[in-house]
């Protein structure tokens, strides 16, 4: 007969678990890591919704050969000593996390990192809070703006993995925090911080990452999310309408995404006679390729092409305190309790 673990265990207190989520991250900046890591990615229905038969011939025998190498190329290129800045990062936030919830929060709580592709993976991380005695469960998914190839996705991927638990714990999920003052404030701080650094530039581009113009029309509130997320910002900046713009980076494929996009508007902009900009990326937790390799190396390299002077990227949240204050608010908060 086979045995199974206990659902419980007497020797330490239950606790709420927190399964802080991210996208994932390739295991090395190699063409043979990035393929696996895209194959999975890819292979999501939620992420490309297309049928299978028509999709499946076209990822395996045209997107992964072409695409793997050159993700490769942009990978090393922000490869640390440590490893992945998505995973560094990420690791950093959810332990810095884990300590300031100890000390604020009325009973056990346990944070566990998990990616939705690659690892560690959201499997391994329901486990490790199953063994710290897990009996609430937030699912925690570090996605500011919902969309449904993200929290969707990760919601996905949690509901398959709790199928095969005989005994499951009481379950609430974060679907999206954009518009929570502590995060607002966060954005505002880290702006200002920078600006306080480099000075103010004559515009700032929020720059989010894009869904499939399809997906909008189909009831996504991503886009909304987006735009209401930086019109807070904007306005605990006080910058009028004319110095900030809202755009759209990452798109892949033919089909059309949300726009205005990322790198055209910057092309725009010189065209008009902008010759500072910054860019800040809200929908980001923590750096990673389409924020240190995308906006910061290819980005910049557009504006200073097409005849711009300056061009500043703005660092996503991390681990920064105001970050993980504003992560501690949203999960007191939804765990019916204050800090």
């Amino acid at each position: 007969m086979a045995r199974y673990p206990p659902d419980r265990r007497a020797d330490i207190p239950p606790c709420t678990g927190v399964l802080l989520v991210n996208v994932g991250t390739p295991e090395a900046p190699t063409p043979a890591a990035v393929r696996r890591y895209l194959a999975q990615f890819l292979a999501d229905p939620r992420v490309v919704e297309l049928p299978r038969l028509l999709w499946w011939p076209l990822l395996h025998g045209f997107v992964l050969p072409s695409r793997a190498p050159r993700s490769a190329a942009f990978y090393k290129a922000i490869w640390s000593e440590s490893g992945s800045p998505l995973l560094m990062l990420s690791q950093r936030l959810a332990e810095k996390l884990q300590r300031t919830l100890e000390r604020k929060a009325m009973d056990r709580v346990k944070v566990a990192l998990a990616m939705r592709y690659g690892n560690p993976s959201i499997g391994a991380g329901l486990d490790a809070l199953r063994v710290a005695n897990m009996e609430r469960l937030l699912v925690f998914p570090l996605y500011p703006q919902y969309a449904a190839p993200t929290t969707g996705s990760a919601f996905d991927a949690v509901t398959d993995c709790l199928k095969t638990w005989r005994r499951l714990p009481e379950i609430r999920l974060i679907n999206g925090y954009h518009d929570h003052p502590a995060y607002v404030r966060a954005l505002v701080n880290s702006v200002r911080s920078q600006w306080a650094k480099d000075g103010q530039p004559e515009r700032l581009l929020f720059s989010f990452h894009g869904i499939p113009q399809k997906y909008a029309l189909a009831g996504d509130p991503y886009r909304w999310q987006c735009e209401e997320t930086a019109k807070l910002v904007a306005g605990q900046l006080k910058l009028p309408d004319e110095s900030f713009r809202i755009s759209y980076q990452s798109r892949f494929g033919p089909r059309e995404w949300l726009k205005p996009y990322t790198d055209q508007t910057l092309r725009e902009w010189v065209q008009e006679g902008i010759k500072s900009a910054a860019v800040v990326c809200p929908g980001f937790a923590v750096d990673c390729l389409e924020t240190l390799e995308e906006v910061n190396i290819r980005y910049r390299q557009i504006f200073l092409d097409a005849g711009g002077e300056k061009f500043s990227y703005i660092n996503a949240l991390n681990d920064s305190d105001d970050h993980v204050d504003a992560l501690v608010e949203v999960v007191m908060k939804r765990r019916g309790r204050t800090a």
